[in-house]
């Protein structure tokens, strides 16, 4: 299933994280691990945030994928359910049915 990861990651332990040299290699290790579809970082109610779209094969990932950022960012995680073009005109084209 295609998810759309929203990770809001708390400024304080992200500060923390550049000063040190961790962020880029959680982010680059994060990215290794679930290979998005896309990734896009920006900031998000004023706090830095990415939104990763990638493929969820199997749920019992969840766990492994949100730790990390949990722990390292302590992050706010948000996974939503999410459709391409070519989804979405599939699922209207069942409608007319």
């Amino acid at each position: 299933m295609r998810v759309l990861l929203k990770a809001s990651m708390d400024t304080e332990k992200a500060n923390e994280a550049i000063r040190n040299g961790t962020l880029g290699k959680l982010m680059q290790e994060t990215m290794e691990q679930i290979k998005p579809e896309a990734a896009y970082f920006t900031t998000d109610h004023g706090r830095r945030a990415a939104f990763i779209v990638f493929d969820l094969e199997d749920p019992s990932k969840l766990p492994v994928i949100s730790e990390s950022l949990f722990l390292n960012l302590n992050a706010e995680l948000t996974y939503s359910p999410v459709m391409d073009v070519a989804d979405m005109q599939k699922g209207l084209a069942e409608l007319g049915r």
